[in-house]
């Protein structure tokens, strides 16, 4: 018999709503032609394809011709990045030190091939951008490409993102926004929020796993990343996923229809787990814009000195607790969290991030405030 586990790491991965298990089912006995081909199992497939593109670009308020699937976030922000440097022409990128690794390592790495020049915007301790010396780089380096998650997935900080938007506009900036723990999770309005660039992951809301999305709008189009052949209109080559693209489209159809009951539950959860660790851990710190704008998903802490931090997760794991310390994406790299740091938190202590969902209770989060105060102790 299967041991229960209580997962708290959603922002890493989610489960896959029954739903989505049934649409993708279906798809893999009916739709398994390629969507390329011009006979009718190829045409049943990229009829297929193309309600769910048009399904996902309604629900974002994009036009379907702005919306291309890719597998995943990773890949859409290194081609969005790369495409912008090479075939759009920008040299001056704009970022932040708390970026995720598929933002900062591609730039980087354009950066020392001099292919652009790279700039980091301040934050203060709570891992908040400053708008300020936002608007001070982009005056000074025209024109360039700014690319802010619109929230982190270690800290759960949200970023004004219109604001960003309306800067970028002013100074002829495009602006390029990692939107993977937010597509899912609020009812986005693309056209009003300005970004040029966005993109998701499907499961990081309940949809399967290697499969996602980028929107390029205003025509910024450029060279695809991957390249072998001309499908999603010549920007990505490779056959479609379709029946994970299906997937991915019933799982944003149902985040947008419980959307509401979800962000109250989720909510609930959160402030609950923030008040029974203050209650039973003394000098737990809370790490990020916590009692500001903050995804209601995710929550970052850390605890007191005297736990040693490369066994906390090994401890919790045992419990049956599944969380993190961090991205899943540097998971095994055995180093302190690069958010954290550039925010100026102690990385000696031991931190944790805990992330909820839907599937979530009050009772698993009651369980794991318990084995953390007795690690504590």
């Amino acid at each position: 018999m299967r041991k229960r586990l209580i997962y708290l790491d959603h922002a890493a991965s989610t489960p896959m709503d029954p739903a989505v298990i049934e649409e993708m089912a279906s798809c893999m006995e009916e739709h398994f032609g390629n969507p390329s081909s011009v006979h009718e199992a190829g045409r049943r497939a990229r009829v297929l394809l193309e309600q769910a593109r048009r399904k996902v670009a309604a629900m974002l308020h994009v036009a379907p011709s702005e919306l291309f699937f890719c597998s995943g976030g990773t890949e859409a922000n290194n081609a969005v990045l790369w495409g912008c440097a090479r075939d759009l022409g920008y040299k001056h990128f704009i970022t932040a030190a708390i970026e995720h690794p598929a933002v900062l390592q591609p730039l980087n790495r354009m950066a020392a091939d001099q292919e652009i020049q790279l700039h980091l915007v301040d934050i203060d301790k709570l891992g908040r951008v400053s708008a300020d010396h936002l608007a001070r780089l982009l005056e000074q380096h025209k024109p360039a490409v700014v690319s802010l998650m619109h929230a982190n997935n270690e800290t759960a900080n949200l970023l004004p993102v219109k604001m960003v938007a309306d800067l970028c506009k002013r100074q002829g900036a495009l602006f390029h926004s990692d939107t993977v723990q937010t597509v899912g999770k609020y009812h986005m309005n693309m056209q009003q929020l300005g970004m040029d660039f966005a993109v998701a992951s499907a499961h990081k809301f309940h949809g399967p796993k290697g499969t996602g999305f980028m929107i390029v709008r205003n025509g910024h189009f450029f060279q695809p990343f991957v390249q072998g052949g001309g499908q999603e209109r010549n920007m990505r080559a490779g056959t479609e996923n379709v029946c994970a693209i299906a997937g991915l489209a019933k799982a944003l159809e149902v985040a947008h229809e419980r959307m509401e009951e979800d962000q109250r539950h989720i909510g609930a959860l959160k402030e609950a787990c923030i008040r029974l660790l203050k209650e039973q851990i003394t000098g737990v710190r809370f790490n990020g814009d916590v009692e500001g704008s903050s995804l209601h998903t995710i929550l970052n802490i850390s605890l007191p000195a005297g736990i040693d931090p490369e066994m906390l997760l090994p401890r919790l794991d045992m419990a049956g607790i599944c969380v993190s310390s961090g991205s899943a994406c540097a998971s095994g790299a055995h180093r302190g969290s690069h958010v954290l740091t550039a925010m100026g938190v102690d990385t000696q202590l031991p931190s944790l991030r805990i992330s909820f969902s839907r599937y979530n209770t009050l009772s698993e989060v009651r369980q794991l405030v318990d084995v953390l105060s007795g690690i504590a102790r």
